[in-house]
């Protein structure tokens, strides 16, 4: 079991939707210090948290962060982009950047974190996913959240000798500013978060945060047209 009382925890993408309820939850379970990033850390707004910045698509500043943030024992890997980018029309460094951001980003931030979690006694990992990790959603959002699944789950084994457990957490459409603009339901950050947080405690390998995830995960095993139900018309 990860106990995050006590804990030392680095959040990327910390200043705002599920990182920052994230950050005020870590609080509120006892962690001794939570380190959250931003590129722009005065967006940072939990008075207790240490603010600093971080573009984790860029080894340099990883770096910085990794030599100042060194009594790391958690990491959670919350920073995300969505372009909004089609596969067939929008410049390729548009469908690039979700890639960059979502798979490579992780992924740079987890290689930079291994060593020091691993010196301290070792931890955890979390890693934010989608319900899009499981249902493609025309554009490179979703492969980059299949992508990240994907990478977390080859983590979960590499790392499970050295002492650092790994949780994803999937949840669909969540009431933060880059959902602003879509009319769907939407699950409340503070939920998500204490549903995250709970898998870490109980070092569970995945977390479904709602009934989207959960029926998406479901579907899987059954047909496609299950998945993509205009597909069953056009047999």
């Amino acid at each position: 079991m990860t106990a995050i009382k006590n804990s030392v925890v680095l959040v990327t993408g910390g200043s705002r939707g599920i990182g920052k309820a994230l950050v005020d939850d870590l609080f509120q379970r006892g962690a001794a210090k939570v380190y959250a990033t931003a590129r722009d850390p005065r967006t940072i707004t939990h008075p207790g948290a240490v603010p600093l910045r971080l573009e984790v698509t860029d080894e340099a500043s990883i770096a910085a962060v990794a030599a100042q943030a060194s009594d790391v024992t958690i990491l959670i890997n919350n920073a995300g982009a969505a372009a909004g980018a089609s596969y067939l029309e929008s410049p390729i460094e548009d469908v690039r950047r979700d890639l960059e951001t979502n798979f490579y980003g992780p992924l740079l931030v987890t290689r930079a974190f291994v060593p020091v979690i691993e010196r301290n006694g070792g931890g955890h990992i979390l890693n934010v996913h989608s319900a899009l990790s499981w249902l493609a959603d025309g554009g490179p959002y979703s492969a980059s959240k299949a992508a990240l699944w994907s990478q977390t789950n080859s983590l979960r084994l590499k790392l499970l000798a050295r002492g650092i457990r790994v949780t994803g957490l999937h949840v669909a459409y969540v009431d933060t500013d880059m959902t602003s603009k879509i009319d769907a339901p939407k699950a409340n950050a503070v939920d998500v978060a204490a549903a995250a947080l709970d898998g870490v405690e109980n070092d569970a390998y995945e977390v479904l945060a709602d009934d989207v995830s959960r029926n998406v995960k479901s579907a899987l095993a059954g047909d496609l047209s299950l998945l993509y139900p205009q597909l069953a018309t056009n047999r």
